[in-house]
């Protein structure tokens, strides 16, 4: 199977939810921009999907990262980014997502646990309220230290 394949429009991961729910998968949700892919992000979507049987991926599209973060980033395009995501053996579904935040995602896919990093309140997590009310978990998981796209930018720029 191409890891492209794991590259999947919103209905094709409904289906495949569908799936995976009847083979009584755990599903693990987190979602981010991963703009450069570096020893943070792997550690902490490997600690994601050890949470479960299969990782869900939402990436922020080009649009998003820009709203989110600055004019000059995204650094890579969106397509770039799925693709190295997918690529990730411990990686199951990648799905783009263009809303300010994955709310959306979350009510359609509901999956049984919500993950994203401890730089966030498990109460202010997007879904929280969501994922509680129907049964599922949302927790955080803590950064490798020193690890960020925003250091590896300013290490390029030499500041």
């Amino acid at each position: 199977m191409s890891y492209k394949s794991k590259i999947l429009s919103l209905e094709a991961l409904i289906n495949l939810r569908k799936t995976w729910k009847q083979n009584s998968e755990t599903l693990v949700f987190t979602n981010g921009c991963f703009d450069i892919l570096h020893r943070g992000h792997v550690d902490y979507l490997n600690k994601a999907a050890t949470l479960g049987t299969k990782l869900i991926v939402a990436v922020n599209s080009d649009s998003s990262v820009t709203a989110l973060k600055n004019p000059s980033r995204p650094i890579q395009d969106e397509d770039s980014r799925a693709e190295i995501i997918a690529a990730l053996g411990f990686v199951d579904a990648v799905i783009l997502f263009s809303d300010s935040t994955p709310k959306h995602l979350i009510e359609l896919i509901n999956p049984d646990i919500l993950v994203k990093g401890s730089d966030y309140k498990i109460e202010e997590i997007v879904g929280y309220e969501f994922i509680i009310a129907n049964g599922g978990q949302v927790t955080t998981i803590d950064f490798l230290p020193g690890y960020s796209t925003s250091l590896i930018e300013k290490k390029i720029k030499g500041i």
